[in-house]
């Protein structure tokens, strides 16, 4: 396993846990922030035993976005050009490729890039004091890193101008409301309901699961007979995988199937 110097990594079970460490500024990104982050995710990627991945953050927050004191290496202005599309844009492509789920635990704000490293997550799990903020009209900015795809194909164009626009907080319950979190629990709680959503994962089809995301991330911009062709495309490699065999082979012998992600 890598060592990181911005990032917390773990490996239990099948569980991949990565933990943004910059607690003292709210875990916001700085270069080497999201260079730990693109490598981690690479990690994923290439390691079998990998069968979820759990993203948080250390302390109070998830993730506070960019850190505005960060001086760029070269000195002078921060290139934002330079920045999307040397480290956010292939960070969040990473996370969108990776044919493995992704749990965000957002265990407290998450603004601007922050938010959009969460709702990158395909599953998210809120503590009822979290919230999401997409900070960067504050600052005479637009949505970058993903957030705009994120916002419109989950909330629609014009909630998602609202969001954006506005810069308002979106507490948890609001966010689990309008489809941007998928549980919010009290935050005492938020360890052991991450345990169960990631134990399940963990020991599910995980094939399955990054052929359902890959047709997530697809299918909303197809047409209806282009899903259901995709669909056949989709299926005929599903039932290719072991975990397809082994689970036909277990309902025939009444018994629950044991999956090995392969």
């Amino acid at each position: 396993m890598s060592e990181f110097q911005t990032i917390l990594t773990a490996l239990s079970d099948g569980i991949f846990t990565i933990t943004l460490n910059r607690p003292e500024v709210y875990n916001a990104f700085n270069e080497q922030l999201t260079t730990d982050l693109q490598d981690a995710f690479k990690e994923a990627a290439k390691n079998d035993a990998i069968r979820v991945v759990v993203l948080t953050g250390a302390g109070k927050a998830f993730c506070s976005g960019q850190d505005l004191k960060d001086a760029p290496s070269s000195g002078g202005k921060r290139s934002l050009r330079d920045s999307l599309e040397r480290r956010y844009n292939p960070l969040i492509r990473a996370m969108r490729k990776l044919p493995k789920p992704i749990i965000g635990v957002i265990n407290g704000v998450a603004a601007g890039a922050g938010a959009s490293l969460a709702l990158a997550c395909d599953y998210r799990i809120m503590a009822e004091s979290a919230k999401l903020i997409e900070v960067f009209v504050r600052i005479g900015l637009v949505p970058d890193s993903g957030s705009s795809w994120f916002l419109v194909r989950n909330v629609g164009v014009a909630k998602a101008f609202e969001l954006a626009a506005t810069g308002n907080d979106i507490n948890a319950q609001k966010a689990l409301d309008l489809g941007l979190a998928n549980q919010v629990v009290p935050a005492a709680d938020l360890e052991r309901e991450t345990t169960t959503v990631a134990t399940a994962f963990a020991t599910g089809p995980t094939m399955a699961y990054g052929y359902i995301k890959r047709m997530m991330d697809k299918v909303s911009s197809m047409s209806l007979d282009e899903a259901l062709d995709y669909e056949v495309f989709m299926q005929e490699a599903a039932g290719r995988t072991q975990d397809y065999t082994d689970a036909v082979k277990a309902f025939a012998e009444k018994r629950k199937p044991e999956y090995k992600g392969r």
